[in-house]
């Protein structure tokens, strides 16, 4: 009697265990099952499938938006244009104009700012200075700010190049199609500068000295009077080490508080390689992420690839690819760099 107690414990606990086997074991079987390679693999190929359709969901998206947006702005800046030529003669004639069309006038110029005129008003008046590295950089990189600014009356673009091209031993050739290449662009032969000196040699492993560089730059801001200065920026876009000795000279003279006051100094934006090749589909990301942009439509940028096919000695095979695939023969964009910035920027190159 003593242990009847200890026997319907145990008779308990055992009844229990069975109660809990009885419940657990199909969802233990389930389990299992679910856990097989071949269960696994049809459940990750099943995520996979709904993720991708979303991926493209998403990107058909992106794209038809800044399809929109793209050709939107160029119809707003061809109709903001011609209705503020027909406002201008409309108020030389009578004075005045209508309050409903000036309206219309402004709205139109929102649009017009978007495609090539959402630049610092430095640059658009006055005297513009575009240092490159090497013949063939004004096409490839800065083509359509070029485009943009030989469009405006007043301003007056011109180039410094620092190196002759002579990598391939082809200084004369390279000289010549640079040339050619600014006519097409709208840049006269004799706004373009072209050194050749033997310590700014076309080649990737010669380090450029930033103050053999920078005694370029100053000589012929100082000279021509320039009121803004375009470059690379640190990265250099395509990260040559020449482009980025330019972005460090042009630089060095900002934080030595060397240029003149009225002069400006602006870099090109270097961007990923997927926005590299989106051609005009980057344009939406440009937009809300860049401070000074210039947008060309399909013909203004076949201006562009001509005269970047003026280079016959650099249209390898992937140049043609990509004249027509990148970013840069459609869209430039640019900040403007003050002390604050170059400081920065200097320390993060030198750590």
């Amino acid at each position: 009697m003593k242990l009847n107690w200890l026997r319907e414990y145990l008779a308990n606990i055992i009844n229990t265990s069975r109660i809990y086997e009885t419940i657990t074991l199909p969802f233990a079987e389930v389990r299992l099952e679910q856990l097989s390679p071949q269960a696994i693999y049809c459940r990750i190929k099943s995520t996979s499938a709904e993720a991708l359709e979303h991926i493209l969901i998403a990107c058909a998206v992106y794209f038809l938006v800044c399809l929109g947006l793209y050709k939107l702005t160029l119809w707003l800046s061809v109709t903001g244009a011609k209705k503020k030529q027909q406002e201008h003669q409309v108020q030389q004639h009578n004075g005045t104009g209508d309050n409903t069309a000036n309206g219309l006038r402004n709205t139109l110029q929102r649009g017009l700012r978007l495609r090539s005129v959402h630049l610092p008003n430095a640059a658009l008046m006055g005297r513009v200075l575009l240092v490159i590295a090497h013949p063939d950089d004004e096409c490839m990189f800065f083509g359509p700010l070029i485009y943009s600014l030989t469009q405006r009356d007043g301003c007056h673009v011109y180039v410094l190049c620092l190196s002759n091209g002579n990598y391939e031993q082809k200084a004369q050739s390279r000289r010549e199609e640079l040339f050619r290449a600014c006519k097409r662009l709208g840049i006269a032969e004799s706004n373009v500068i072209l050194v050749n000196a033997t310590n700014l040699p076309d080649d990737p492993n010669v380090e450029w000295r930033p103050d053999a560089v920078a005694s370029f730059i100053l000589h012929t801001v100082e000279s021509l009077d320039i009121k803004a200065i375009f470059t690379f920026d640190r990265d250099g876009v395509s990260s040559h080490p020449n482009h980025c000795a330019v972005y460090y000279a042009a630089a060095s003279l900002c934080l030595a508080n060397l240029l003149p006051k009225a002069c400006k100094f602006y870099t090109l934006d270097s961007i990923n390689l997927v926005r590299k090749y989106l051609s005009v589909f980057d344009f939406l990301c440009t937009c809300f992420m860049s401070t000074h942009w210039c947008v060309l439509s399909w013909k203004e940028a076949s201006v562009v690839r001509g005269a970047m096919m003026e280079h016959r000695s650099q249209m390898k095979w992937f140049r043609w690819l990509y004249i027509y695939t990148s970013r840069y023969m459609y869209i430039n964009s640019m900040r403007e760099i003050n002390l604050s910035d170059v400081e920065l920027e200097m320390q993060i190159h030198d750590n």
